[in-house]
């Protein structure tokens, strides 16, 4: 693991990473216009901007990038599409603090299917951490939540598990840049959509805030957590980025008044504490981290 520098434009940058993701609960309450056609609009607009960073970045090695790709990076761009309707779609149906505190436990998913599939090993206290992670989602949970709700816990459970299996992908190819795969999973995302969006029935306001969505919250959220993570410790990029979680429950209830349930609050915790517990002895110990 590479020494700590004390980089505060490394630490700034992974801050404003998470700032930026923390606002896709916002934007989706914000935004008035049907799931598909938000999914259509922020795919366009996420790649677009993301697309354009990578041409800049490669200039004249861009279809190299994109050929590098191969077999694993065309699965993370149908991965990360994937996660992506199926995150939208949760954020739409469910308390956002619930489908947050779904969202949180993907390092622990990621351990999980990293050692079905893979055969990584993991040591107890990270095996420990996930189980009190799944006890803080089973917390949150409410089993007698109406049909809208539970088909929300369905999506962010999807969304988790096709993150975590992007994740796993990602880990095992560590030589390519998946920049590349961002940008082709959001204009994917915005293709397979749109038979069911309408894109054309969108204000010029709805459109500055869809806009808005896919550049700010995706595009530069990706971008400066990529720059980020190249400049501080794996183990300061972990924590700070970890911001994203209870940060989203909180500008819904700021601007929305969407409290979050006392079972959110305690379950959303006990998630946060397994990260931040799992995070802190890996880094004593010296071990990549799960989010590396």
């Amino acid at each position: 693991m590479r020494r700590e520098t004390g980089s505060w434009p490394g630490m700034l940058l992974i801050a404003g990473s998470a700032f930026a993701y923390s606002l896709s609960g916002y934007f989706t309450r914000l935004i008035e216009q049907d799931v598909w056609t938000v999914l259509f609009w922020r795919g366009v607009f996420g790649g677009l901007f993301i697309g354009a960073f990578v041409a800049w970045r490669q200039r004249s090695g861009l279809l190299d990038s994109v050929r590098a790709l191969r077999g694993p990076g065309l699965l993370v761009t149908l991965l990360s599409a994937l996660a992506t309707i199926c995150f939208i779609n949760a954020l739409r149906l469910a308390p956002v603090a619930e489908v947050m505190t779904i969202h949180a436990a993907i390092p622990f998913l990621t351990v999980v299917l990293a050692s079905a599939f893979v055969g990584e090993k993991e040591g107890c206290t990270t095996w420990a951490a996930c189980l009190v992670a799944m006890i803080g989602v089973a917390v949150m949970l409410d089993p007698g939540a109406s049909g809208n709700r539970l088909a929300g816990y369905g999506f962010a459970s999807a969304m988790a598990l096709s993150y975590a299996a992007m994740m796993v992908i990602i880990r095992q190819n560590r030589h390519v840049s998946m920049l590349p795969a961002a940008s082709l999973s959001a204009f994917l995302c915005a293709t397979v959509v749109l038979p069911f969006a309408s894109p054309f029935a969108v204000t010029t306001c709805g459109l500055a805030s869809l806009a808005m969505f896919g550049v700010v919250q995706f595009g530069l959220g990706l971008l400066l957590m990529t720059l980020g993570t190249r400049l501080i410790s794996a183990t300061s990029s972990a924590l700070i980025g970890s911001m994203e979680n209870p940060l989203a429950p909180l500008w819904v209830w700021f601007a929305f008044n969407e409290k979050p349930t006392f079972n959110a609050w305690i379950g959303g915790g006990i998630v946060m504490l397994a990260v931040i517990g799992d995070v802190g002895l890996r880094s004593r110990r010296r071990e990549p981290l799960l989010s590396a």
